[in-house]
């Protein structure tokens, strides 16, 4: 078992560095390679802090290569040098240390959406975190089901269809994850039994958007769902005032723990702690996993 966080290090005083189109405009394409850089070395410093404090599961930021997507972006970030050997450094401490590492595109990358020129928007950003994933080792590549609008089943049938076409670096690393508002757990089990795609449990979305069919039997078909992959990745996150609230705290509940846990059944899974307070909240469920018997990977 791994637990991990999503991109910022609250203990490492940098940011990631990102800029406007009108910047790119004004300087030159060149200042897109020096954030990018910048961005992949402090990726790396953060993974090296992971590494060091017993943390081995890790989501990089999907700003990495700043305005990678956008028109304004002339440059071939894929295949220069200095990109590759930075993130050659980062896989490596991947497959010295056993890390995993994930990524999760935004909310405007949406499958199923009627409209051609989302679909192809969206397609071209999976694109981009695949080829960011390849180059560093990511395995996960993380994403909602998308709208209803105004007609799930179509809008879900899109998706299966859209899914099946996505060319296999993207699809190999694809996983389907249960949201808060819109598509719950049988929702994404409906899609990723339907594409070969695996199911990522969120189990506080589980909370504030839940099934009507009982969570063990959809625990069982999510484990299914994985298991010609690895082992499964969950998120946990605790509610910023109740246990539905949609906002995360700032570290996960000792309750919500032992709900996760009760729920995998001695089951394997790679934890991704969702708080505000990112490694601090990793290593408060790592000293909770341990203070409960249970063996994490650090």
């Amino acid at each position: 078992m791994k637990v991990g966080y999503a991109c910022i290090n609250t203990s490492i005083k940098e940011n990631f560095r990102t800029c406007r189109v009108a910047t790119v405009e004004k300087k030159g394409p060149e200042i897109l390679k020096e954030l990018t850089l910048e961005n992949l070395k402090l990726t790396k410093r953060i993974i090296e802090w992971n590494i060091g404090h017993g943390i081995k599961f890790y989501r990089m930021t999907s700003e990495m290569v700043v305005l990678a997507t956008h028109p304004v972006n002339p440059w071939d970030w894929r295949n220069d040098p200095d990109v590759i050997q930075i993130c050659s450094e980062i896989k490596a401490l991947r497959d010295e240390h056993g890390l995993r590492l994930s990524t999760h595109p935004g909310q405007y990358s949406v499958l199923n959406s009627p409209n051609p020129d989302v679909v192809d928007r969206t397609i071209a950003d999976l694109d981009y975190h695949a080829a960011l994933s390849e180059l560093t080792g990511a395995q996960d590549m993380i994403l909602h089901l998308g709208g209803k609008y105004g007609d799930p089943e179509a809008a879900l049938g899109r998706l299966v269809n859209e899914t099946r076409a996505l060319p296999e670096p993207i699809l190999k690393r694809l996983r389907f994850e249960n949201d808060d508002r819109t598509y719950n757990l049988e929702d994404v089990l409906s899609v990723s039994e339907a594409t070969g795609v695996p199911a990522c449990f969120d189990i506080h979305h589980h909370r504030c958007n839940p099934a009507d069919a009982p969570l063990e039997g959809l625990i069982d078909r999510v484990y299914e769902t994985w298991k010609t992959t690895g082992t499964p990745k969950v998120h946990i996150s605790s509610g910023k005032t109740a246990p539905n609230d949609r906002r995360h705290h700032d570290f996960i509940f000792p309750e919500d723990v032992d709900w996760l846990l009760d729920v995998l059944a001695g089951r394997n899974a790679d934890i991704m702690v969702e708080a505000k307070a990112k490694e601090r909240a990793a290593l408060g469920v790592i000293q909770e996993l341990g203070e409960r018997g249970i063996r994490v990977d650090g």
